[in-house]
This record gives structure tokens, C-alpha cells and sequence, in this order.
């Protein structure tokens, strides 16, 4: 699949969720955004910003403190956007980048609910950041860097916009080994982040070649976990995912069918983790 081609099939279908055309869970988003790693506290703050399209909580083990500034990448709704923003207080400032034009006004909208006058979503790609060199103090992301055909860039620019010492904290899924060949090519899995996503090795690789330094992986959850959570069996015999209800599926959305041998290695093979680093 062409890169121009999956960067339109990812926004549609994002676009499709921010309309509440495409249900992201079958599940309660709350009880997926608290298996992988947010508090009660924090859902109050996000509230209806919360879409269950998260594989982590990337706020999680960080620093990040009053006066900072600090980009989400993939910034969507805005749930992680709104926990950071109450993190860096008055004086702080976040920043939101998403390319799809439908969860831009959805977060705009949650943040003019909020009042929140020291937030701004911008329209970009992660690829290609619309924010000033050497300008963030802290870049957060959440299941997001995977979804991107160029990788390499989003780190790149990852190291660009970060103040020297700057830091970084993502959640991604990534690969403990490759996945059959038939769900690598399936474009919904691609969609749902398992087919996009890198072997850990070359992920945390990409980082390092991008200039980022003082790399740990603080948590990994293990796949058969993460998909048990994300995509339960309904009551009709199919099954929903993170990233929106299909039928007979596993794994965030792909074709494939659940409780298949490429659905089981699947689950085998991938982790989320958390990334963290610095400038």
C-alpha cells in the first residue's frame, strides 16, 4: 500500500470515529483507557475527550510539571492533551497536532468547554511538524507513531521541535517478532495500528538515529493481554475493536478472523510499550 494511500485510509477512518460514525471499542472506553494504564482522576479530566483509541497512558512515569510546554502527537480528541494541560497549570502551554480536519473540531470544541485558553490544536502532519525548532519541552503520543509510513521522519521531528534536554514519553505497539503475512497486508489491521507497527528493535533504533538519547522502556504490555481488553467477542458471534466494530475480526480491526491461527500469532507478536527518551 502507497504511503499517500495510508495516510487517506488512517484520517477516514479517525474521521469516521470523530463523527461517531465508527464505534472505537465494544467496550466501556473507560475500562479500556483503565487497563492500559489511566486513573479515575484522570478520566474525570478527560471525560467524553476519551474515545478508547489509546494502547497506553504516555503521561504516565513522567516529569512533566507547571510552566512546560508540551506536544501530543496524534492528538485526536484530546484526552491526553487535557490530563497534560493539567499538569503544566496556568503557566504551561500544550500543543495538539492532528491531521484529521473532523477530530480538530471535535478537540476545539472540548477545549472551549473546558476554557481552556493555553491549549491549541494545530492541523499538521507528525511527519511534518507545523511547530518551531527547539520549542517543546516534553512530546507525548499515544499509539500513534505506528500508524505513520515514515517513521524515521516522526522521530526526526520528534528531535527538532524538543528544547536541548528536552524529553519525550510515547505509547505504541510494537513487534517482539513479524507478523503472518496475511495480516501484515490487511489494510483494517493497518487501520487498527497491528500492521503499521515496527519490530521493537528497529523502533527503539529509529530513535536513536534520530539523535534522541537516554532511551528506557519503563512498561510493556504483553499483546495477549492488550487484545483480550480491546477486542471482546459480542453477544452476535463477531467481534468489535479499538478502532471500530467489524465482523468476524481480531486485532484492532483486521479481516481476519478472531480466534484464528493468524489472529492467536498476532497476539503473540505484539506488545505496547512505553518509549521514553530525551534530546
Amino acid at each position: 500500500m502507497a504511503n499517500d494511500t495510508m495516510t487517506a485510509v488512517v484520517r477516514d477512518h479517525y474521521a469516521a470515529v470523530a463523527r461517531g460514525e465508527a464505534k472505537p471499542a465494544a467496550v466501556a472506553v473507560d475500562d479500556v483507557a483503565k487497563h492500559i494504564g489511566y486513573s479515575a482522576e484522570e478520566l474525570e479530566i478527560a471525560g467524553d475527550a476519551n474515545l478508547g483509541l489509546g494502547c497506553g497512558n504516555p503521561l504516565a512515569l513522567t516529569e512533566v510539571k507547571p510552566g512546560m510546554t508540551v506536544l501530543d502527537l496524534g492528538s485526536g480528541a484530546g484526552f491526553d492533551a487535557f490530563l497534560a494541560l493539567s499538569r503544566v497549570g496556568e503557566t504551561g502551554r500544550v500543543i495538539g497536532v492532528d491531521m484529521t480536519d473532523d477530530m480538530l473540531t471535535l478537540a476545539r470544541e472540548n477545549a472551549k468547554k473546558r476554557g481552556a485558553t493555553n491549549l491549541e490544536f494545530r492541523k499538521g502532519f507528525i511527519e511534518k511538524l507545523p511547530v518551531e525548532d527547539a520549542s517543546v519541552d516534553y512530546v507525548i503520543s499515544n499509539c500513534v507513531i505506528n500508524l505513520s509510513s515514515d517513521k524515521p521522519a516522526v522521530f526526526s521531528e520528534i528531535y527538532r521541535v524538543l528544547k536541548p534536554g528536552g524529553r519525550f514519553a510515547v505509547s505504541d505497539l510494537v513487534l517482539l517478532k513479524p507478523l503472518p503475512e496475511e495480516l501484515a497486508k490487511d489494510v483494517s489491521a493497518f487501520v487498527g495500528c497491528i500492521a503499521g507497527a515496527s519490530l521493537m528493535t528497529e523502533y527503539v533504533s529509529l530513535a536513536l538515529e534520530a539523535g534522541l538519547r537516554g532511551l528506557m522502556i519503563p512498561q510493556i504490555l504483553y499483546g495477549k493481554d492488550l487484545v483480550s481488553v480491546l477486542t471482546p467477542l459480542d453477544t452476535s458471534g463477531s467481534t468489535s475493536s479499538c478502532c471500530g466494530p467489524v465482523k468476524t475480526t481480531s486485532c484492532c480491526g483486521s479481516s481476519i478472523k478472531s480466534g484464528s491461527d493468524v489472529a492467536r500469532q498476532a497476539a503473540d507478536a505484539v506488545v505496547s510499550i512505553k518509549l521514553h527518551g530525551k534530546k
